[in-house]
């Protein structure tokens, strides 16, 4: 009997991975789509009228947490395709935030963004993102 359980325990396991089930940690998100995105300087355009803000772009993941500089905290990727990642994040005693990224190409993207900051402030933003030249 023991060797009919583990046959069946087995089958299942199999026939869940040839589904397509796999356990969470084969799923780990890669954010690919960020680090796709060309390296260099990147102009970030409000919607809201706030001033452009220039960066530098070296690995993608700057683009999660503009409201939020500090290291450290914690991130959970709710999305993670091609064209699109959205990752919450939250920083312990400085806030929280939710970040959607689209990719319209490698040098332009579509950012949407909202939480709390450091002094206990909602955000809320929309904002495009482009390559403009190379880091100075």
């Amino acid at each position: 009997m023991a060797k009919t359980g583990t046959w069946w325990k087995a089958s299942l396991a199999g026939g869940l991975l040839a589904l397509g089930f796999y356990p969470a940690a084969a799923q780990a998100p890669s954010l690919a789509m960020l680090e796709q995105l060309t390296k260099g300087e990147w102009e970030i355009r409000f919607r809201d009228g706030s001033p452009a803000r220039k960066i530098c772009l070296r690995t993608g993941h700057e683009l999660i947490q503009l409201k939020h500089s500090a290291r450290g905290c914690n991130r959970y990727v709710v999305e993670d395709s091609p064209k699109e990642v959205t990752v919450q994040y939250t920083c312990s005693g400085q806030g929280y935030g939710r970040t959607n990224i689209r990719r319209e190409s490698s040098t332009l993207v579509q950012i949407q963004g909202q939480g709390i900051d450091g002094s206990s402030e909602p955000f809320q933003f929309s904002a495009e993102a482009r390559r403009v030249g190379s880091c100075s």
